[in-house]
């Protein structure tokens, strides 16, 4: 329901209330008075009448869905209203001749002011449950773009751990290559050591068995 309507809605509510009110107070009005009363109710009608065309306008503006609802309310308060101009009419030829004024305010207008009043409760509730489950989907609404708004988030969050932890594993991948080729370096150093080991060692034993066989021949001979 947009808020246009919601206005509209109220300000005819409040308006029928007080023509009602103008109604019963007419009853007991002759003359120059009741006139004047009547002059001032069909006002009031007539601007009853304007805010039921915006309505109606404002209604077919709708998905049909809410449309159709708008429109069954639009039927009771035209109903309504079509109540109050009966009793307007009513009022007006009842003070004109003073024994069908008693008998309306005794028989008829009676039942039919009783009859508006409650019509009038009616939708006053209805409008009242109307608004509030309005503002329960639209505080559903809200929370449903705060629930987006922090799953967006999330997900955000999630891709830079996701970034973060793919560097990660490249960083560790690159670490683990270096320390495979420094392994495989000092596995060959290892190794030409251990050559050079043996190499150092033949030559220390040439050395020594030469020097032996110079001493060999020194002292023999």
């Amino acid at each position: 329901m947009s808020e246009a309507f919601e206005g509209y809605e109220r300000q005819y509510c409040e308006i029928s209330a007080s023509l009602a009110r103008k109604c019963t107070a007419a009853s007991v009005l002759q003359g120059e008075k009741l006139k004047q009363k009547a002059l001032e109710i069909k006002s009031g009608i007539d601007g009853a009448e304007a805010l039921i065309r915006k309505m109606d306008l404002e209604a077919r503006n709708h998905q049909p869905n809410v449309r159709a609802g708008l429109l069954a309310k639009l039927r009771e308060y035209k109903s309504d209203l079509n109540n109050l101009k009966g009793t307007l009419k009513r009022v007006s030829t009842g003070n004109a001749q003073q024994g069908m004024r008693e008998e309306l305010l005794e028989a008829g207008m009676a039942d039919t002011l009783a009859e508006s009043a409650d019509q009038r409760s009616r939708l006053l509730r209805t409008t009242e449950r109307q608004n509030q489950t309005t503002d329960r989907i639209r505080d559903s609404h809200r929370t449903m773009l705060e629930t987006e708004d922090l799953g967006v988030s999330l997900l955000h969050d999630l891709h830079q751990q996701r970034q973060s932890l793919l560097h990660a594993h490249d960083t560790l991948h690159s670490v683990d290559d270096n320390v495979g080729k420094s392994r495989k370096i000092m596995g060959a150093m290892v190794r030409r050591m251990d050559r050079n080991k043996w190499i150092i060692g033949f030559i220390v034993a040439l050395l020594v068995l030469a020097i032996l066989v110079i001493l060999y021949f020194k002292f023999v001979h």
